[in-house]
C-alpha cells in the first residue's frame, strides 16, 4: 500500500478502492459499497454523464457535480466520447485533474469507464450531416464504407483503436478501467447477426491488444435494447454469444469482464425477464451475467429523468431501505428509483446522471439506506407484457 501511495497506479486497484471505501464509509449503509470478485470495492451508485446541453454552463455544473460526488464517496464514473457532442469526457477529465491535484483522491481509488461505437457529433451544429460522420471514419481511413452503420455507428477495429486513444487524451488518463462497446445491437438495423458477431470479434481483438498495451484494464458491452429484448427480436443479444466471441479471440484468459444494461422500475427486463439461455437454463440478464462472472453496471436508473416526475411506487420501501424523513414526493420518487437500481441482485453500481451539485447531495442520501428487498423490487417493477418473471 505504501508503494502504491508513492507510485500511484494509473487505474483502479484493490488497495486503492479499499482505501477509498474506508475513508468514506462513515454515515453510509453497509450496502453503500460492493466488492467485485475481491478485486475492486465500488460505490453501488455511480455518476453518469449522458444528458445535458452541450454548453459551457452545463460543463461547469457537471465538473462541480463530479468533483463533489467523488469527494463524498462515489468512485464510479461513466462517460462516452459522443455524450454532449464530445464535451462529457473532457469535463470528466477536468474534474479528475482537479481531484488529483488537490489530493482529494488517487487515480487508483476511482473506476473510470468510457465507450466506443457511436461517432461523436461535431461541436458545431452546422456540421450535423452524413458527410461529417463519413469524414471521421471512412474519410480518415479508419473504416470501410459498409462499416459505418446508420450514418453514425462504427466498431471497425481501426476506429475502435483510434477512439480509445482519443478518449484517453480527453480524460487525461493513461488507462481506462473499462472500455465498453457501445450499443452494438445498433448494427442489426442493416446487417445480420452472424456478421455482427464477426465485427464484435474484431472489436474485442482490438480491445485485447489495448489491454496488453496497458490502455485499458478490461472491456465489456454497453447496450440499450440488446440485453432487454426478446430472443426473436431483431436487436436481441445473447450474453453467452458475447462471451463466446471473447473466448474465440483470447481464450479463457480474455478481458471481457463487464456489461452495462438499462434497469429501472419502468425498464425492469434485465431483472424480470428470463430470456438468456445459458448452460441449459433460461436466466435473466442479471443472472446470466453473474453466472459468467461479469460485473454489471446499470444505466437509465431514472429513465433519463422521466422517473423524477413520477409518483413513488405504490409499494412503500421498508423502513431500513427508505429515507428517514422526506415529505418531498419528487425526492421520494428519485430515491425509490435509485434503490431499485442499486438493490437488484447482481448489480455492482447503478449509474445516475447528476449534472448539478444539488443532485449529488440529494442522491447521496440513498447510500445511507440498506438495499431494498427482492420482493419489493418485483412489486415495484412494471414488467413488460408476457415477461417470464425471475423470482
Amino acid at each position: 500500500m505504501v508503494n502504491e501511495l508513492i507510485r500511484n497506479r494509473s487505474w483502479a486497484t484493490e488497495a486503492g478502492t479499499r482505501r477509498f471505501v474506508k475513508r468514506h464509509r462513515h454515515g453510509k449503509a453497509a450496502t453503500a459499497y460492493r466488492s467485485v470478485g475481491g478485486q475492486l470495492h465500488l460505490s453501488t451508485m455511480g455518476i453518469g454523464t449522458y444528458l445535458g446541453a452541450p454548453d459551457d454552463l452545463t460543463d461547469q455544473r457537471y465538473e462541480d457535480a463530479i468533483f463533489e460526488a467523488v469527494r463524498q464517496g462515489i468512485n464510479v464514473i461513466d462517460t462516452a466520447p459522443n455524450y454532449r457532442r464530445g464535451r462529457a469526457e473532457l469535463v470528466v477529465g477536468r474534474a479528475l485533474r482537479r481531484l488529483l491535484d488537490r489530493r482529494d483522491v488517487y487515480r487508483s481509488e476511482v473506476l473510470v469507464a468510457s465507450k466506443v461505437g457511436f461517432v461523436p457529433r461535431s461541436r458545431n451544429e452546422a456540421d450535423d450531416s452524413l458527410d461529417w460522420f463519413e469524414a471521421q471514419t471512412v474519410g480518415a481511413g479508419l473504416a470501410r464504407p459498409d462499416e459505418l452503420v446508420c450514418g453514425c455507428h462504427c466498431i471497425a477495429p481501426r476506429y475502435v483503436a483510434h477512439m480509445l486513444d482519443q478518449s484517453l487524451e480527453n480524460l487525461g488518463v493513461e488507462t481506462l478501467d473499462v472500455l465498453f462497446l457501445h450499443n452494438p445491437e445498433s448494427q442489426l438495423q442493416t446487417i445480420a447477426k452472424p456478421q455482427l458477431l464477426e465485427r464484435i470479434r474484431g472489436a474485442f481483438e482490438t480491445m485485447e491488444t489495448a489491454a496488453d498495451q496497458g490502455k485499458i484494464r478490461v472491456y465489456g458491452v454497453a447496450t440499450w435494447s440488446g440485453l432487454r429484448a426478446k430472443p426473436d427480436d431483431r436487436d436481441y443479444l445473447s450474453i453467452q454469444e458475447l462471451m463466446q466471441c471473447a473466448q474465440d479471440v483470447a481464450g479463457a484468459r480474455n478481458r471481457f469482464k463487464a456489461i452495462q444494461v438499462p434497469l429501472s422500475m419502468s425498464m425492469p427486463e434485465a431483472l424480470t425477464w428470463r430470456q438468456q439461455p445459458l448452460r441449459g437454463r433460461q436466466l435473466s440478464t442479471l443472472e446470466a451475467a453473474r453466472e459468467l462472472g461479469l460485473v454489471t453496471f446499470t444505466s437509465a436508473t431514472l429513465h433519463q429523468g422521466k422517473l423524477c416526475s413520477s409518483a413513488p411506487p405504490a409499494e412503500p420501501l421498508p423502513a431500513e431501505a427508505n429515507l428517514t424523513e422526506s415529505s418531498n414526493e419528487q425526492i421520494s420518487a428519485i430515491h425509490a428509483a435509485i434503490q431499485f437500481g442499486r438493490s437488484a441482485p447482481g448489480v455492482t453500481s447503478a449509474l445516475v446522471g447528476m449534472s448539478q451539485v444539488e443532485h449529488v447531495k440529494d442522491n447521496l442520501r440513498s447510500l445511507s439506506c440498506e438495499h431494498a428487498p427482492h420482493d419489493w423490487l418485483l412489486a415495484a417493477a412494471s414488467p413488460p407484457e408476457g415477461a417470464a418473471i425471475a423470482g
